[in-house]
């Protein structure tokens, strides 16, 4: 049982008593799939040691040691996903945070190797939205053999071209019962109410344009070469315009409080020039590949959290409601995992505002589109 200072919700407790070795807890965002982890491992499996494999921020912050006090547990041994190969002779229960063992690369075959040795579950807000994103979990379960079975039994590939493309899937009642048999789902009862707001931003349509008809790059003076190098130049394009610079100005000196996610290293530079042009002078924290600062937890001070997208993952904030999106990312699950930042069970605010800056250039548009379907923009289909 759990530590008598500590008391799980009701859809958690529901949780753990549908919970098993091999089973993905599918919860959103600040949902409280850790305590529910930590209690589930120590009601059922306190006699083996305990090992969580997560993202390697996460790691640096300390949150499971924290987490697993607060529970009553001994300190966990935690480690980043980058280092799963040095467990794979370990005899323990495993925690991995995150689903980060899709496709067939090393973390895959790492955590496969692992999972049919040990007792383990996967935490994850978003689990696949393909079904070969589920091929490693189903083999980890012994549901499959291998990748060869469940490609030949389970996946239609395109003849056609000479690289592997999926273009449908067979049995899918099968895939259908056996995820099934391996999710089990935590919704919750949340108090906060997400808020977007969708902030229009200019940008230069006669360059755009231009650069429609001539696919020639602006900002290399070249001819452009292939679909990304397109795409990339028309999202530049309209992250650097005047328009959304001034309009990224007026919409942060209205905060105390926000953090700022961006994709690329040029729009860093145009925040850090648009704070420094309205004469920001509040701290300003960093997390990019260089400069990994705390998250910022002070409630009585202004202050601006600076992140770039690839550290959607495994931390939290309820010192404030307000978050801005410079740019848009390709993958919808990036941003849900970047809204769920301050969207936590233990937050005070109950209304939680999220600022995207768009403009209604083609690219932005198809690129939220693709968000609001639950998809991942795809540069070639987009151009073709």
């Amino acid at each position: 049982m759990t530590s008598t200072a500590f008391k799980l919700f009701p859809h958690q407790t529901a949780a753990i008593q549908k919970m098993h070795s091999g089973a993905i807890l599918a919860g959103g965002v600040g949902s409280g799939k850790t305590f529910t982890s930590l209690a589930f491992y120590k009601e059922k499996y306190i006699d083996l040691p305990l090992i969580v494999i997560t993202t390697a921020k996460n790691r640096d912050t300390k949150n499971w040691e924290k987490e697993a006090k607060i529970i009553g547990l001994k300190e966990p041994e935690v480690d980043s996903w980058n280092n799963i190969g040095k467990y794979l002779n370990r005899h323990a229960f495993f925690i991995f945070d995150e689903q980060h063992a899709s496709g067939k690369g090393k973390w895959a075959k790492h955590f496969i190797k692992i999972a049919h040795a040990n007792k383990w579950v996967m935490l994850s807000a978003t689990p696949g939205d393909k079904w070969i994103d589920f091929a490693p979990i189903f083999i980890a379960n012994k549901l499959v053999k291998n990748m060869t079975e469940f490609n030949n039994k389970f996946v239609i590939y395109n003849r056609f071209v000479d690289f592997p493309q999926i273009v449908g899937y067979r049995n899918v009642f099968e895939l259908e019962a056996m995820r099934h048999a391996v999710i089990v789902t935590m919704p919750d009862k949340r108090k906060t109410k997400r808020i977007r707001h969708y902030v229009k931003t200019e940008y230069d349509r006669f360059l755009y344009e231009d650069v429609q008809k001539t696919r020639f790059n602006p900002f290399t003076k070249m001819p452009i070469k292939n679909a990304s190098e397109y795409t990339q130049v028309m999202r530049k394009l309209v992250a650097t315009s005047p328009g959304r610079m001034l309009t990224f100005a007026d919409e942060v000196s209205k905060h105390e409080r926000v953090i700022v996610f961006y994709n690329y290293n040029y729009e860093l530079d145009i925040i850090q020039q648009q704070l420094d042009s309205i004469g920001y002078d509040h701290p300003r924290y960093f997390w990019n590949s260089k400069k990994h600062d705390p998250t910022p937890i002070d409630t009585d001070t202004e202050w601006i959290y600076i992140v770039q997208y690839n550290a959607a993952e495994a931390w939290n904030n309820v010192a404030t409601n307000q978050m801005i999106f410079y740019s848009p990312n390709y993958s919808y699950k990036v941003m849900e995992q970047c809204e769920g930042r301050i969207d936590r069970m233990n937050t005070s605010f109950k209304e939680l505002h999220y600022y995207n800056l768009v403009s209604d250039s083609s690219v932005d548009k198809a690129v939220q589109a693709a968000i609001r379907d639950k998809k991942i923009f795809n540069e070639g289909m987009w151009v073709d």
